[in-house]
C-alpha cells in the first residue's frame, strides 16, 4: 500500500518511473498473491510511458506460474515479442519450473527443447529443475543423463543439482548410487550441506540401516554441521523402524545437546513407538508428560495415541480420545478416522466403520484411499461377496479417488484364495492399466494362487513378470515358489511310483510354507535355481541373499555356506546382507569364533556390519569365557564409522547389562577412550546407573 501510494506521488509529479521501480511493484503484489493488481500495474506500465522490460516480464509470468495460471502465463511469455523483449533463460526456466510442478513433464520438455533450439541455453537452474521432476517421478535413469549433460557443457554443478539426484536415489532405496554422488561432489569440491546429510540418513533409515545414519550423523558433526529437528526425526524414525526403541528415546539426550527442540512430530512417533512395543499404559503416561510440559498435542501426536489404542482393542478409549482431540481445538484429519475406522474393521464392527465414514464426510474430510481399501479388505475377510466391495471401489473411483496397489492387492488376494485366477489376472491387467504398479506383496499372491492350483510353471511366470518389472523378490516370495516346487516335484515322484496316475493338484497344499527351509537341501536348491533358468529368470545376487537368508532363519548353516560357494563359484561375491545373515545364523548355533571371522570379512569387502552383529558376538564370546576375544572383536569394531554414543547404547547397555554381563563394561569403556572414542556424559551416566555395587568405571 505504501509503496502504490510511493508511485502516485512519483507520477503527480510528473517524474516517470524506472522500469525497476514497477518491477518491484509487482513482485510485492506477487508475494502477497495479489495476482489482480500485479496485472493492473503490468497493464499501466506502457500507459504511463514506463516500458515492460524483460524482468517485468519474468516477475509476473513467475506470480502467475507459482499459483496455477499457468495458461496466462504462456499468453505473456507469447507476448514478449511485442514489447520488444525476448525470453531470457530464466523465463524459460520460470515456465519450465511451473510445468513441472503441475505435473506436466512433456510440455516441459518440450519448452527445454523449444529454448535450445531459439539460441538460449539452459543453465544449472534449468537442469535442476528437470532433474528435480524427473526424481519425483522415479526416471532416476533419465535423471542420471541430464546431470551428465550438465557436466559435458561445462556447466558448474552446485549443491541443489546434488541434492536433487540424491534424494531421488534415497528415495528409491538406491544408496549406493547416492552415495556415489556424494563421493563426486566431494571430489569436485563442493561441500555437503546440512540438507544432503539428512536426505542420506533419511535414505539409510527406510533402508533399515540405522547405523550407518548414525555413522553419518558422526560425520555431520565433526564436520561442525548443524543437525536440524528433520536430521533428529529421521534417526528417531529409522532406530523405531529397525526396532531399537531404546535407541530412539536416547537420541532424544542428543538433541538437547545441540540446542535442538524435540516437535510434535517427535513426540508422535515415540508414542506411536510405544504402543508398537505393546506399551499402551506408557505410551499414555507418556502422551500426558508432553502434555505438562506445556507441548501442545497436534493432530499427528493424538493420531498416534489413537492409532496406538485401537490396534491394543481399546476402542472406547480411542473414541473418547477422537472427542478431547475435539474440545481442544485439534481437528482431526483423515488419518485420524482412518486408525479409528481401522480400528473397528480389526473388532468386526463394520458398520460402525460405515457410520464414521460418513461422519468424516460430513466434517468436509474427504475419504482417502487407506478408508476405502480397509472397509473393502473386511468386507472381503468376512466372507461378504466382492459384488459389495465393488461397489466401495466404483465409488472410490467416482469421487476421483484412484485406487492404490494395495486396494488392488485385497481383491487379487481373495481372488487367489477363491481359485479364481482369471478374475485376479483381470483385475492385475485393470490396475496396470490405470498406471498402478503391482508390488512385491501382489506377485507373491498371485504366485500363490497359481502354485495352489498346482500350476508351479503358471508360478514361475509370474515371477518372470517380476524380475521383467525390476520388483525385487523377498524371502516369502522365495518361500512360496519353493514350497509350491518340492510339493510339485514330489507329486510327480509319485506319480511316477503309482505307475503314471496323476494325483490332485490339492496335493500342493500339503507342506506348510513355514518348514519350507527345515527340509530345503542344497541339491533341490540348485534344481530350483535350474527351473528359474528355463523361465527366463536368471538368478542373481538378489535371489541368492533371499535363499540364503531363508536357510539362515532356518538354522541351515551349512546349506547357507554352501550356496555362499555356488556363488563365489559363478562370479558373485555375496553382498552385506548375505554376511548379516551368515554372521546371525553362527550365533544362532552358537559358533561365535566363526561370526567374528565373517565379520571380519565384511570389513575386509568394505561393508560396515550392523552393530547388533556385534553385540550378539561380543556378549555370546563373553558367555563363552572368551573374554580376550570379547574385547579384540570391540577393539576391531571401533575402527568403523560408527557413532560412539551408539555404540555404547547397543553394545554395552542394550547388550552386556542386560545379558548380565555389566562387570564387563569398565574395561569396554576405557578400550573406547585409548581409541578416542568416548561416550558423552549422559551415556556414562545411563553405564553407571546400571551397574552392580563395587564395579568402578
Amino acid at each position: 500500500m505504501e509503496a502504490r501510494l510511493y508511485l502516485s506521488k512519483m507520477l503527480r509529479a510528473g517524474v516517470t518511473p524506472e522500469t525497476f521501480t514497477y518491477t518491484s511493484l509487482i513482485l510485492g503484489y506477487c508475494r502477497n498473491k495479489d495476482l489482480g493488481n500485479a496485472r493492473m500495474m503490468f497493464k499501466q506500465i506502457p500507459e504511463k510511458g514506463g516500458r515492460r522490460s524483460e524482468a517485468v516480464y519474468d516477475t509476473l509470468i513467475h506470480g502467475l506460474g507459482k499459483y496455477g495460471h499457468i495458461d496466462e502465463a504462456f499468453e505473456l511469455f507469447r507476448q514478449m515479442p511485442d514489447d520488444g523483449c525476448h525470453p531470457t533463460v530464466h523465463t524459460y526456466t520460470i515456465l519450465i519450473d511451473a510445468l513441472c510442478r503441475l505435473g506436466r513433464r512433456s510440455e516441459a520438455f518440450n519448452l527445454f527443447r523449444e529454448m535450445g533450439e531459439k539460441g538460449c541455453h539452459p543453465n544449472h537452474h534449468t537442469y535442476t529443475t528437470l532433474i528435480d521432476c524427473l526424481c519425483k517421478e522415479k526416471k532416476l535413469e533419465d535423471a542420471h543423463k541430464l546431470f551428465n549433460e550438465m557436466s559435458e557443457k561445462g556447466l558448474v554443478i552446485g549443491v541443489p543439482t546434488y541434492n536433487a539426484l540424491i534424494d531421488g536415489y534415497c528415495k528409491e532405496g538406491k544408496m549406493d548410487n547416492a552415495f556415489t554422488l556424494w563421493s563426486l561432489m566431494e571430489s569436485n569440491g563442493c561441500n555437503p550441506e546440512t540438507r544432503t546429510c539428512n536426505e542420506l540418513i533419511n535414505g539409510l533409515c527406510k533402508e533399515k540401516q540405522v547405523h550407518k545414519a548414525m555413522a553419518l550423523f558422526s560425520k555431520m558433526r565433526e564436520r561442525c554441521m548443524s543437525p536440524s529437528s528433520i536430521t533428529y526425526n529421521s534417526l528417531i524414525q529409522g532406530q523405531c523402524r529397525a526396532g531399537y526403541f531404546d535407541n530412539a528415546f536416547r537420541l532424544l539426550m542428543l538433541m538437547s545437546e545441540d540446542d535442538s527442540e524435540p516437535d510434535q512430530w517427535t513426540y508422535s512417533m515415540l508414542i506411536d513407538t510405544l504402543f508398537k512395543e505393546g506399551k499402551v499404559e506408557k505410551g499414555y503416561a507418556f502422551f500426558r508428560s508432553v502434555k505438562d510440559k506445556g507441548t501442545k498435542a497436534n493432530e499427528a501426536i493424538f493420531t498416534a495415541l489413537i492409532d496406538g489404542h485401537c490396534k491394543a482393542g481399546k476402542i472406547d478409549i480411542a473414541s473418547s480420545l477422537l472427542e478431547e482431540m475435539i474440545t481442544e481445538n485439534c481437528l482431526p484429519n483423515s488419518h485420524t478416522y482412518n486408525a479409528l475406522i481401522n480400528g473397528l474393521c480389526k473388532e468386526k464392527q463394520i458398520h460402525k466403520a460405515a457410520m464414521l465414514v460418513e461422519e468424516m464426510i460430513e466434517k468436509g474430510l474427504e475419504p482417502t484411499i487407506f478408508t476405502h481399501t480397509n472397509l473393502i479388505d473386511e468386507l472381503l475377510k468376512n466372507g461378504h461377496s466382492d459384488e459389495e466391495a465393488l461397489i466401495i471401489f466404483e465409488r472410490m473411483l467416482s469421487s476421483g479417488i484412484q485406487p492404490d496397489v494395495c486396494t488392488y492387492t485385497v481383491f487379487i488376494h481373495t481372488y487367489c484364495i477363491q481359485g479364481k485366477l482369471r478374475k485376479a489376472e483381470d483385475m492385475m491387467v485393470k490396475m496396470i492399466n490405470k498406471g498402478v504398479l503391482p508390488d512385491v506383496v501382489t506377485y507373491n499372491v498371485l504366485i500363490n494362487g497359481y502354485g495352489n492350483l498346482g500350476s508351479i510353471d503358471g508360478a514361475f511366470v509370474v515371477l518372470k513378470r517380476m524380475f521383467s518389472a525390476r520388483c525385487r523378490p523377498s524371502v516369502a516370495t522365495y518361500s512360496a515358489l519353493l514350497k509350491h516346487f518340492i510339493n510339485d516335484t514330489r507329486v510327480k515322484e509319485r506319480s511316477n511310483k503309482d505307475g503314471g496316475l496323476v494325483l490332485a493338484a490339492a496335493s500342493s497344499s500339503s507342506m506348510d510354507i513355514s518348514n519350507v527351509w527345515k527340509i530345503l537341501d542344497t541339491e533341490t536348491t540348485l534344481r530350483f535355481l535350474k527351473k528359474m533358468v528355463e523361465h527366463g529368470c536368471t538368478p542373481n545376487i538378489d535371489t541368492y541373499d533371499s535363499l540364503i537368508a531363508g536357510f539362515c532363519q532356518g538354522g541351515r548353516l551349512e546349506e547357507a555356506k554352501n550356496l555362499a560357494f555356488y556363488m563365489n563359484e559363478i562370479g558373485l561375491l555375496p553382498n552385506e546382507d548375505i554376511y548379516t545373515s551368515l554372521v546371525g545364523c553362527c550365533c544362532k548355533l552358537g559358533m561365535y569364533t566363526e561370526a567374528s571371522t565373517l565379520l571380519d570379512n565384511m570389513v575386509s569387502c568394505g561393508h560396515l556390519p550392523p552393530l547388533e552383529s556385534y553385540k550378539v558376538v561380543v556378549c555370546g564370546l563373553y558367555d563363552e569365557g572368551n573374554v580376550e576375544e570379547a574385547e579384540e572383536v570391540f577393539s576391531r569394531l571401533l575402527r568403523g564409522d560408527y557413532h560412539k554414543d551408539e555404540v555404547a547404547w547397543t553394545i554395552l547397555v542394550d547388550g552386556l547389562h542386560k545379558k548380565g554381563h555389566a562387570d564387563r563394561c569398565s574395561k569396554l569403556l576405557d578400550i573406547m577412550e585409548e581409541k578416542g572414542r568416548q561416550p558423552n556424559n549422559q551415556t556414562y551416566s545411563m553405564l553407571v546407573e546400571g551397574l552392580p555395587d563395587g564395579v568402578i568405571i
